[in-house]
Formats: structure tokens, C-alpha cells, sequence
């Protein structure tokens, strides 16, 4: 039985339960409605016995595949806050809860993450069984080119990637292509894009006894691919990466980019596109992050957000908040020019980013107190 919903299509075939995420317009960026409904249905097939395993892909304005998830819907978050529509507290909430119950499931799970894959796309990938890209895959945690944090798990999935890899992703927001997410560890196989419309009538077509089975066929099909990808990739753990972002602060490591070589002045430059408050924010999530549960992540990253909109130890809330001014400039009035608080790395204070980790929430009251 499928069903369709807007920008969520769901249906069941041969023991599987296959979702195409629909908004190709936005390249899928995920709204309230999108959330709820995804968080439905996977509730609904973990606890159905007919369904052996769960499939996911997005969608692009030419038809299947071709984009995955762009994140968070961004300009939503910018007109909540214009309007005061209190919606914007429980988007944060369910889509957190949606990531913890992802990472839980307790059937396979497969992402097929042609195309762009950032923000919220990596939330809805990156506890899958098995994460599927293609040498089209663009991944990144971007959120602070808006001056936010790579939220939805990054604290947790990011901190896991080998060496000071995470600190570097989170930070900077590159972007990943399929082979380099293998050797990140933010992906476990690679196939050609053009492959994906036969693998999935295939899944389709097929009456699957377990998800074992369905996670087994997917390696022995993309074995070839994945050796080639990575072969062509040149190895991510290096030592430049693991010796500056491996340092204490933002500051030490924007110094330590002192130097020519094209990948430190890039690097640094990226830096220098950022918000300052953020990259130290971030920092420290990652840092924290490390030694989480994912539970204890997703409710520190819930914390995060909320300050991020209402900065209250700053006294600046709504519009006048880094995260407000950087979806205008990058997204509303699009001039790139965001205005941050403060202008400069050097200016951050560790007063200015430990309040972001103090929870406003008892613990008992936390609206993610339920996690385990």
C-alpha cells in the first residue's frame, strides 16, 4: 500500500518499505510536515512485521534520484522567527527525535544519497546500515555559513570520523564527493549514479526474506564500485588536517593557517566566511560531543538551538541572532554579507560560547528527555 503524501511518498513492496523524498524544488529540504511524516511511517514499519527493511532516496526535478536531502528548510526557520510561529521549537524537537529513532532502528535501514546531501540530509543518512553514495554524492555539514552548528547528530557523527577530520568538516563545511565520504567514514559503499534506477526496480521487483539479505545483495553489487572509488580518492586523514584542527581554539588553529600553501590560505579563507561566535561553538560541540552517548548529543545540540535563536547571554534574540542574519544573507536578501557578532575570531571570550551549553530546560522537562 503506498502513500502519498505532498513531499513524502511511502509504500510497501516485497517486504520493504521504500521512501522517495518529493520536493525536488527545494532539493528536498525537509519542512515540519515532512518531518512528522517520516517520523510516522518509520514508527509505523518498525513495529509492522511484514516490513524486513527500509529504503530511502530523494528525488530531482527530472525524477528519481539526482538530489537527496538539502537540510533544513532555512527559509522557513527565517519566517518563523519574523512571525513568532512557535512551530519552529517543535521542528527542532521532531526532527532530533527523527535522527535518534534513525540511528536506532531496529531494522535495516539504507540511504541512497545521490546528489546533495547536507544538513538534515546527513540526519536522515548517516545511521543507516548501509549509507549509499554515487560520484555525484555533494555532502557537507554547512551550518555555520549561516551561523549555526552541525546540528541533527553532527556533535555525535562527526566527532567519530578518523582523527580531527570532524573538527575540519565542521568547521570549514566542505563538501565531500562519494569517494572522499568513504574515506571519511561518513560512507560505506559507492555505486555509479546511472546504476540507481535499476538497483531500485530490483529492490522493488524482488521479495526480500529479511533485511540481511537486502543489505547483503547492496554490498555485493557495489563491491567493484567501491574498490574503484576508492582508488581514485586520495587518502583524507592527513597530517595537515589532524595537526591544525587538532588544536585547542579557533584562534590557534586560524593561526596555524598562516601559511601559503593552497589548501591553508583556502582553508583559512573558508574560516574567514563564518561566523566567529559559531566556529567556537561548534568547536567545543564537537569537542563535547566525542565522549556522548547520542542521546546526550541530540539533547546538547537540542540546548544549542535554542540559544541560537534566542541568545539571551547576549542579549540578542530573533533577527539580531547569528543564525537569523545568516539565513538573510545567504538565503533571503542573498547579498553574502552577513553582519556577525563579533566580526573577528579574536574577539570570541569563552563567555561568550559556554552559556550556549548551559541547558534552558530542567532536566526532567527537557522536550528530549525521552532519548535513551
Amino acid at each position: 500500500m503506498a502513500t502519498y503524501t505532498t513531499d513524502v511518498h511511502s509504500e510497501c513492496v516485497g517486504h520493504l518499505g521504500l521512501i522517495t523524498l518529493h520536493r525536488p524544488k527545494a532539493l528536498n529540504a525537509l519542512s515540519l510536515a515532512m518531518v512528522r511524516e517520516l517520523n510516522h511511517v518509520l514508527q509505523q514499519w518498525q513495529d509492522d512485521s511484514q516490513v524486513k527493511a527500509v529504503v530511502v532516496r530523494g528525488s530531482n526535478k527530472e525524477g528519481p534520484f539526482g538530489a537527496f536531502c538539502a537540510g533544513g528548510d532555512i527559509r522557513y526557520f527565517h519566517q518563523a522567527v519574523l512571525s513568532g510561529d512557535v512551530t519552529l521549537e517543535d521542528f527542532f524537537t521532531e526532527e532530533y527525535s527523527l535522527n535518534h529513532l534513525i540511528q536506532n532502528y531496529r531494522k535495516p535501514y539504507i540511504a541512497l544519497m545521490d546528489g546533495i546531501v547536507m544538513g538534515g540530509g546527513m540526519g536522515l543518512s548517516q545511521g543507516a546500515a548501509l549509507r549509499v553514495v554515487t560520484e555525484r554524492t555533494k555532502m557537507a555539514m554547512p551550518e555555520t555559513h549561516i551561523g549555526l552548528f552541525p546540528d541533527v547528530g553532527g556533535g555525535y557523527f562527526l566527532s567519530r570520523c578518523p582523527g580531527h577530520m570532524g573538527e575540519y568538516l565542521a568547521l570549514t563545511g566542505h563538501v565531500l564527493h562519494g569517494g572522499e565520504a568513504l574515506h571519511t567514514g561518513l560512507a560505506d559503499v559507492c555505486v555509479p549514479s546511472a546504476t540507481l534506477p535499476a538497483l531500485w526496480d530490483h529492490l522493488r521487483e524482488r521479495d526480500w526474506v529479511n533485511g540481511e539479505t537486502v543489505v547483503t545483495w547492496l554490498l555485493e553489487q557495489s563491491k567493484v564500485s567501491t574498490e574503484l572509488a576508492l582508488a581514485a580518492t586520495p587518502e583524507w586523514r592527513s597530517a595537515p588536517i589532524d595537526a591544525v584542527f587538532g588544536l585547542a581554539t579557533v584562534a590557534e588553529i586560524d593561526h596555524a593557517l598562516h601559511a601559503q600553501d593552497d589548501w591553508s590560505v583556502r582553508t583559512r579563507q573558508a574560516l574567514h566566511h563564518q561566523s566567529p561566535l559559531m566556529l567556537c561553538v561548534t568547536l567545543e560541540q564537537i569537542r563535547r560531543g566525542r565522549h556522548m552517548t547520542l542521546a546526550q548529543d541530540l539533547r546538547m545540540e537540542r540546548d544549542l538551538v535554542r540559544h541560537c535563536f534566542q541568545t539571551d547571554h547576549l542579549a540578542r534574540r530573533g533577527v539580531a541572532s547569528e543564525t537569523v542574519e545568516g539565513i538573510r544573507a545567504l538565503a533571503v536578501d542573498k547579498d553574502h554579507q552577513p553582519k556577525w557578532q563579533p566580526a573577528r575570531i579574536a574577539d570570541v571570550t569563552p563567555e561568550m560560547v559556554l552559556p550556549f551549553f548551559e541547558s534552558p530546560w530542567p532536566e526532567a522537562a527537557h522536550p528530549l528527555r525521552h532519548l535513551t
